[in-house]
Formats: C-alpha cells, sequence, structure tokens
C-alpha cells in the first residue's frame, strides 16, 4: 500500500477543511454518516491518526489508539440503536477490495436487513 496521502477526503474531513454530520468524536476517533449510505444507517469511523489501512493501523498505532477504536465502534453501534437487530462492520484494503478512501475506515452498517455479505462473481 502507498504511502499516507494527506490530501485525501478524510484527511481533510480531520482538518475541518470539508463538513461532516458528525455521529461520535473523541481524542483517538471521529465517526461520521456516510454521505452515500448504502443502509438505513451507515456510519464510517475512522482514526484521527495518518493511517492507511487497517495493516497499517494495527501495526502502527499505540495501545490507547487501537482500544479507542475498537470501543468507538461498539459505542456507535449501541448510540445508533443496532446493537439488538444487528449491524455489519467492514474495513477495506487495498485496491482488490476496492478501499476508495486511502485512510483506515470502518464502515458501520444497519437499520435493516443488509443481505448476503457477499455474491460470487459469475464466470
Amino acid at each position: 500500500m502507498a504511502d499516507y496521502d494527506d490530501q485525501n477526503i478524510f484527511a481533510k474531513i480531520l482538518r475541518g477543511e470539508i463538513p461532516n454530520d458528525t455521529v461520535y468524536e473523541d481524542e483517538h476517533v471521529l465517526a461520521f454518516n456516510d454521505i452515500n449510505p448504502q443502509a438505513p444507517r451507515h456510519v464510517l469511523v475512522i482514526p484521527k491518526g495518518a493511517y492507511v489501512s487497517l495493516d497499517d493501523f494495527s501495526q502502527s498505532a499505540s495501545d490507547a489508539e487501537l482500544a479507542g477504536f475498537m470501543r468507538a465502534l461498539g459505542h456507535v453501534a449501541r448510540a445508533l440503536g443496532l446493537a439488538g437487530s444487528g449491524y455489519r462492520i467492514l474495513a477495506n484494503h487495498g485496491r482488490d477490495a476496492n478501499q476508495e478512501v486511502p485512510h483506515f475506515h470502518v464502515h458501520i452498517a444497519g437499520g435493516g436487513q443488509l443481505g448476503p455479505m457477499f455474491s460470487r462473481p459469475r464466470g
């Protein structure tokens, strides 16, 4: 994976250059509603540090950042009222997974039936 690009959209959101609809924020994490939701509730959770992917984050983040991020995922899901009915968390890594923004982020999706996780490619 490439080096961190500080001009990516999430870096700009973290710097306040682009507005967002914040759902949760603490010293390590920002969570906000996705501008192109794929579920009735679709929130992006991003670390405030400059991490390209889960691989980068898990290798380079401090213990406080790692724990804070995991706790934030649960907190956001509960705050959205998704813990009882269920939700999906998803993080894409790299080109083959179609990672669109080179800043580590997790999607929390729920609020209704999401359907199957994957479909097999036809060939």
